[in-house]
């Protein structure tokens, strides 16, 4: 089969044998183990070395050849085109999975005349075409797309086999997820920003996951009358994600309802621009003084990761942490505080980046540079559950009750101990944020008190914005502009801050990740009644990377 392309054709012939390999798979309904594997005890498939035999007391191991996954790729391409389910399942590595899926292909999604077409492989992956028609009460559509399947070794047999994900069926889908074709249970609707132009994917990429979010929630009381259509319904994990259910193909469209959300088109429009530059980037722009969301952009057009995105905060958290502190009353920004090179916390050396210290400077100094023992030094004086209350107390954080009209992830900081406790002062250990959450945050300080952001007004369907318990006081306020107004004129936020004046603050942030070359970047900033947060993931410090995408979101006010 080599890597050329061709399309699975049913055949009537039976296998020819070509030194050694089967060249042809399926054998009308004769197909099974011995298509794919040439029968027998021990079958030679090019490489000189053996399957298992009879008795199972040798199973081949190693890498597989292109023969192997070649010939179970088109094994099982083969039958699922002729809608053979259990010999299609029967060659992956979860029969009941595929069984459940494959079959569902037909009887739930309704797709007919499926023609299946390879692509060049790439080692033991095998990129693939899907045609077909979508058939529902006399309405029918093509439908085409692109799909992979990957072919593993069978640990226990040593056969192989397609390694099972929902995904190889449709790329849209996740394990656990089905395809149905019908009458949509939530009519469409058309979003609208706040200047009332209507708000697309071809407008603005990455908004497709906000866009599923608003007709997932407001569909059946917009106005809007359901159409057909195949969509993604999703399951279990996928709900847990908080992911939407997913239109991919519309029979008929509908009548859709009216949505009205707080995007600002320009600042929309430009936050598309700016991470559009930079892989794996997202940004979120709000106003402090109402809690509105007037941007939100990724780099990505899948997952929206500017909402629902649970990533590590590094040094933006310790905005929370001055907080904490200066409520507490164990230091100020003036006080006179070093930061030592390392220090040693439960087992734990925790280090600066690049081995930095200040051996003699005030807090606020240590603030603006960054420097992480600074914060974790103050360890010993906290009890497990200080910085958690302070999340959720002051900042909102935690809690998992924002409405703000669409999925999201309310931010995550965990009742924690010893060296972990630690961490989680410079936002790493246990503590996981999204742009969103860390716009809030400086939001929060711009405004004095926390407003929930919100994408849609509540007044649409009258649910009710998350409070927090309490509001820090004035003088607190006032020191945490004082230390991010300082990072933004002279420390680590200097240069992506240039130029934006005095009523301004930041904070940037690198968080390592396990197995990762570069930190994510992070970078959260204020300027008058704007807010905004980003992370470039896997780029490198927050100053230079999230931070001139959110200074060149702020430098348009608004």
């Amino acid at each position: 089969m080599g890597n050329r392309r061709r399309v699975v054709e049913r055949r009537k012939t039976k296998p020819a044998v070509v030194g050694g390999m089967i060249a042809v798979v399926v054998v009308g309904a004769g197909f099974g183990a011995y298509a794919l594997y040439g029968g027998g005890a021990a079958a030679d498939d090019g490489t000189g070395s053996t399957s298992a035999s009879a008795d199972h007391k040798h199973v081949k191991t190693g890498p597989l050849s292109a023969a192997e996954v070649d010939t179970a790729a088109h094994g099982f391409l083969t039958a699922w085109q002729q809608g053979k389910v259990p010999q299609a399942a029967a060659v992956t590595s979860d029969v009941n999975a595929a069984t459940a899926l494959l079959t569902g292909y037909t009887k739930d999604a309704h797709i007919t005349g499926v023609t299946l077409t390879e692509g060049t492989r790439t080692g033991d992956k095998v990129p693939f075409s899907v045609k077909g028609t979508v058939s529902y009460k006399g309405t029918s559509k093509p439908l085409a797309y692109r799909s992979s399947l990957t072919v593993v070794r069978n640990k226990a047999t040593g056969k192989p086999q397609v390694d099972w994900h929902s995904a190889v069926v449709h790329p849209d889908l996740k394990d656990g997820d089905t395809l149905v074709t019908g009458e949509s249970g939530t009519p469409p609707v058309k979003a609208y920003d706040r200047d009332g132009g209507e708000l697309t994917t071809a407008k603005y990429p990455s908004l497709g996951p906000v866009l599923d979010g608003l007709r997932e929630k407001y569909g059946k009381i917009a106005g809007g009358k359901a159409g057909v259509e195949l969509r993604v319904v999703r399951g279990k994990e996928s709900g847990k994600a908080k992911l939407s259910d997913k239109t991919l193909l519309a029979l008929s469209e509908g009548t859709p309802g009216k949505v009205k959300t707080t995007l600002s088109p320009t600042l929309e429009a430009a936050a598309e621009q700016q991470v559009a530059g930079k892989p794996r980037s997202s940004v979120v722009v709000m106003r402090p003084s109402t809690g509105e969301i007037l941007a939100v952009a990724n780099n990505s057009h899948g997952f929206n990761v500017a909402f629902q995105g649970s990533l590590a905060p590094g040094s933006t958290m310790k905005v929370v942490t001055s907080t904490m502190l200066f409520e507490k009353d164990l230091v100020h920004p003036n006080d006179s505080h070093p930061c030592p090179k390392t220090y040693k916390l439960a087992g734990w050396t925790f280090h600066n980046d690049a081995g930095s210290e200040i051996k003699k400077g005030t807090f606020k100094l240590s603030f603006g540079a960054s420097c992480n023992n600074a914060f974790i030094d103050f360890s010993p004086k906290l009890s497990n559950s200080d910085l958690t209350r302070e999340a959720q107390q002051v900042y909102g954080l935690g809690l998992n009750n924002w409405a703000i009209g669409v999925p999201s992830f309310d931010g995550s900081v965990p009742v924690q101990s010893g060296a972990q406790m630690g961490a989680s002062l410079i936002g790493q250990g246990g503590v996981r944020m999204n742009p969103l959450n860390m716009a809030s945050v400086s939001s929060t300080v711009a405004a004095g008190s926390f407003h929930q952001p919100y994408l849609v007004s509540p007044s649409v369907d009258n649910r009710t914005l998350a409070k927090a318990a309490r509001t820090m006081s004035s003088t607190t306020q006032a020191e945490l502009k004082d230390v991010m107004s300082y990072t933004a004129r002279y420390g680590t936020a200097a240069k992506a801050m240039a130029g934006l004046g005095s009523g301004c603050g930041a904070k940037t942030g690198s968080a390592e990740v396990d197995g990762q070359e570069k930190p994510n970047g992070w970078f959260t900033a204020y300027c008058g009644d704007l807010a905004a947060s980003g992370v470039v993931q896997a780029g490198g410090h927050g100053g230079d990377t999230a931070g001139p995408i959110v200074a060149a979101l702020l430098r348009m006010g608004g």
